[in-house]
């Protein structure tokens, strides 16, 4: 079994409900571990790290978890082979004193 890590893939986007959030973009930050067993049939991580932002920066969810199931969801779609996916997805902006995210992982 092969993992892909991406660590801490930071950009701006506009993310969440509040007015602040929906008006001004703020950072975002994701970490990502993708399995696959094959490296014949490998993950390309850039194109995974490109999906992540554009999905995330195009999209201007309201929520972290529609943002998140969109990434699930899209990963998949793109690339059959992955076992397994961790992913999180913080902002670092919203409190002053926590970074706030949320985070899955599936077994396929």
């Amino acid at each position: 079994m092969y993992t892909i890590i991406i660590e801490e893939l930071s950009f701006k986007a506009i993310l969440g409900l509040l007015e602040k959030e929906r008006n001004e973009e703020q950072l975002v930050v994701v970490n990502c571990k993708i399995e696959y067993e094959d490296k014949k049939n490998y993950v390309d991580y850039a194109k995974v790290c490109d999906m992540i932002v554009t999905l995330i920066q195009e999209g201007k969810f309201l929520l972290i978890e529609d943002a998140v199931d969109e990434i699930e969801k899209r990963l998949r779609s793109a690339f059959p082979q992955i076992k397994s996916l961790y992913l999180q997805v913080k902002k670092t902006e919203i409190l002053k004193n926590a970074l706030v995210g949320v985070e899955i992982l599936r077994k396929y």
